[in-house]
């Protein structure tokens, strides 16, 4: 009998949680940082959907050690996906080059219908795709671009799980270890959990890891009660 998949997710720094994890114990990365230029971006305005309710960013500065303990506790022959936009990949790509990761390409995800913006407004959103190793993706026939519509009136910057699927079934097993150090709504660990991969993450907010842990026991997954890297 398969067992259910189990889950961890608890209020912690996305680096300080992954500072606990030992070495090469997780399968697949996959998160979506609350990246700086968002902070710009509705400071100008261009993001007015996000007024009432916002989370503390994860600036430029720190991207340096956050990739070095994701190289760390990545196994080898494994992905790493990490959703941002145009400006931070300009930043975040060669930062994950410097601690080890072969940086493949940006997917995109094509949102369909446009959003916000002044100078040609926004309907897409990059995927980073970096590799550890090498490992063969499940389908080499997947497009680079990825459509589905945006979430309306989710959690904040929520991620469609369809989307998150495709990565995770291109780059995990059933039974594998997903982590997602900035879970937000648990679009992205849900997607593992329906996979059958066992989820690990955290989140800065109580609001996000409440949702996550929700999500995912309905998606059937086992909460682990072991601790923090149960």
């Amino acid at each position: 009998m398969t067992s259910m998949p189990s889950f961890s997710v608890v209020r912690a720094d996305a680096v300080e949680y992954m500072r606990l994890l030992p070495n090469e114990s997780v399968d697949l990365i996959i998160t979506d940082p609350a990246y700086e230029s968002l902070e710009k971006y509705r400071a100008i305005g261009t993001t007015t959907r996000f007024k009432e309710e916002w989370f503390p960013i994860f600036g430029n500065d720190r991207f340096a050690e956050w990739f070095a303990q994701a190289y760390r506790v990545l196994r080898k022959d494994r992905h790493l996906y990490m959703f941002c936009d145009a400006e931070t990949m300009f930043v975040a790509k060669p930062i994950g080059e410097a601690s080890g990761f072969k940086f493949w390409k940006p997917l995109v995800w094509d949102k369909v219908n446009i959003g916000m913006g002044y100078h040609y407004r926004n309907r897409y959103e990059f995927v980073l795709f970096f590799e550890k190793g090498s490992r063969k993706l499940a389908d080499l026939g997947v497009a680079d671009v990825i459509t589905c519509k945006r979430v309306r009136g989710g959690y904040p910057t929520e991620k469609p799980v369809e989307v998150a699927s495709v990565l995770v079934s291109q780059s995990a097993q059933p039974g594998e270890t997903v982590l997602d150090t900035f879970c937000g709504s648990g679009a992205l660990l849900e997607a593992a959990v329906r996979r059958g991969c066992d989820a690990r993450g955290c989140d800065v907010m109580d609001k996000a890891v409440a949702l996550t842990r929700a999500r995912l026991a309905d998606a059937g997954g086992v909460e682990a009660r072991m601790g923090l890297l149960a």
